[in-house]
C-alpha cells in the first residue's frame, strides 16, 4: 500500500453563498493528491510524459460525498495505490476535514497511452519499480 496525503486551507473561490466547498472542487483535490503522489515517488506526471513518451490519462472518477468542507476548514486530501499498476491504475481517494471527518471518497482509474500512437499500453516498467520499491519501504 502507499497511502500519499497533502494538506491545504479551503479557499474563498472554492466556495458556494453557503461558505461550502462546491462539489466540484473535490475532483481537483484528488487530482492535487494523485499529483503529490507521483511527486513523492520520484516521478512526476510531466516528467512521464518527457522522458517516457506515456500519457496517463483520467480513464474514470468516482467521487461520494459525505460531509460539506467550509471556508475556514483544513483539508487533508490522500491517494493511495494498493496493488502494483498493470495496464491501468487504480487509485482511492478521499477528504479530511481538520477534525478527520471524511468529506469526501471515491476512485481514480488511470490508463497508459503511447504519446506517439495514442495507443494503450502497460504500465511502464520505470514506474511500477518505484511504487514497488516505495511500498516496500512504507510497509
Amino acid at each position: 500500500m502507499a497511502l500519499f496525503k497533502t494538506t491545504f486551507p479551503v479557499r474563498y473561490y472554492e466556495t458556494d453563498q453557503m461558505a461550502v466547498v462546491h462539489h466540484s472542487n473535490y475532483i481537483r483535490y484528488f487530482e492535487l493528491a494523485r499529483d503529490e503522489m507521483m511527486v513523492a515517488i520520484g516521478f512526476p506526471i510531466e516528467r512521464i510524459e518527457k522522458e517516457l513518451h506515456v500519457m496517463v490519462p483520467i480513464v474514470s472518477v468516482e467521487c461520494k460525498f459525505k460531509h460539506p468542507a467550509r471556508m475556514g476548514d483544513v483539508l487533508t486530501a490522500t491517494a493511495e495505490v494498493t496493488k502494483t499498476p498493470m495496464a491501468k491504475m487504480f487509485i482511492k481517494q478521499a477528504v479530511y476535514n481538520q477534525d478527520g471527518v471524511l468529506c469526501a471518497e471515491g476512485m481514480t482509474v488511470l490508463g497508459f497511452l503511447d504519446s506517439a500512437t495514442f495507443t494503450p499500453i502497460r504500465c511502464p516498467e520505470a514506474i511500477v519499480n518505484l511504487f514497488e520499491e516505495y511500498i516496500q519501504q512504507n510497509s
